[in-house]
């Protein structure tokens, strides 16, 4: 997917989020934001947005000497949804179809997304998402997918959410290798979170090597690289996952809510949906 213009407002609102997050003087503040503009325009627009957003935290991180500026917040959602676990797991064992109900949540859990919005109030989320169905739900081919798949690709996103990814993983019953991102970048989940949350007593634990807020092909690990080439199908969960692997032809799901107006109006959607599409109902 391309950035548009609508794309920019949004880059210069999470980065003044971060300065705020870290208590960056005012005078200083307009620097960095003056700097974060002009590193904007300077990454073509061909490009999908995590690619800018990859450019914004760096020029960030340059400028503060600060390279993980929401570490609090990341551990802060690891262990709130950890405290969740147990209930959350006896939710999908009591429900009649277990599968379904992991995926649902593991949509739901996308909401955790400090990149969109500044808070989440997760216990409403669960409430008001327990009944709510999916925009799109390519359910069935995931069920057909599945059951013939001997190695799987998990793309995670973030940290908390990635809880909910391990429910999912432990319903799918099959090989996994669940990756997360090479450095810090806003929230997202990285090989520490991974391993703190026990992802690894599930499903085998890479980094994919980005260092932008999503899989961006160009910045993965050899290692990552092979393991999506040769896997039966992928998992992608978040926006902007789907952001950069959408116009991939590999066999992907993408599980997320849609959260802007340009990824909605790609898939025909409204802002809030939440969505499990494989490679389909994208505007042509």
């Amino acid at each position: 997917m391309k950035t548009n213009t609508h794309c920019i407002p949004c880059f210069l609102r999470q980065a003044n989020e971060t300065l705020d997050r870290i208590s960056v003087p005012e005078n200083k503040k307009r620097e960095i934001l003056k700097a974060v503009s002009d590193a904007i325009f300077k990454v073509p627009f061909e490009k999908s947005p995590p690619h800018v957003a990859r450019k914004v935290y760096e020029v960030i991180s340059e400028l503060t000497g600060i390279e993980d500026a929401y570490k609090k917040e990341k551990k802060h959602a690891n262990e709130l949804v950890l405290k969740l676990y147990p209930e959350l797991k006896k939710r999908i064992n009591n429900s009649g179809n277990p599968l379904f109900e992991a995926v649902r949540l593991a949509a739901i859990g996308n909401i955790i997304d400090l990149g969109v919005k500044s808070t989440f109030n997760l216990e409403e989320e669960l409430k008001e998402d327990s009944n709510t169905e999916f925009k799109i739900f390519d359910f069935e081919i995931f069920k057909d997918k599945l059951s013939k798949a001997k190695n799987i690709l998990y793309i995670a996103d973030n940290t908390g959410e990635i809880v909910f990814d391990k429910l999912l993983i432990e319903e799918i019953k099959k090989p996994v290798t669940i990756a997360v991102r090479g450095k810090p970048i806003i929230n997202d989940a990285t090989l520490e979170d991974a391993l703190n949350c026990g992802l690894d007593k599930v499903a085998h634990v890479i980094s994919s090597g980005s260092d932008g807020p999503a899989a961006i092909l160009d910045s993965c690990s050899r290692e990552f690289l092979d393991i999506f080439d040769k896997a039966d199908f992928i998992i992608s969960k978040g926006q902007g996952n789907f952001e950069e692997l959408c116009d991939r032809d590999e066999p992907i799901f993408f599980i997320f809510k849609a959260k802007c107006p340009a990824v909605a109006d790609d898939l025909r959607v409204n802002v809030g949906d939440m969505i499990l599409s494989y490679k389909t109902h994208r505007k042509k």
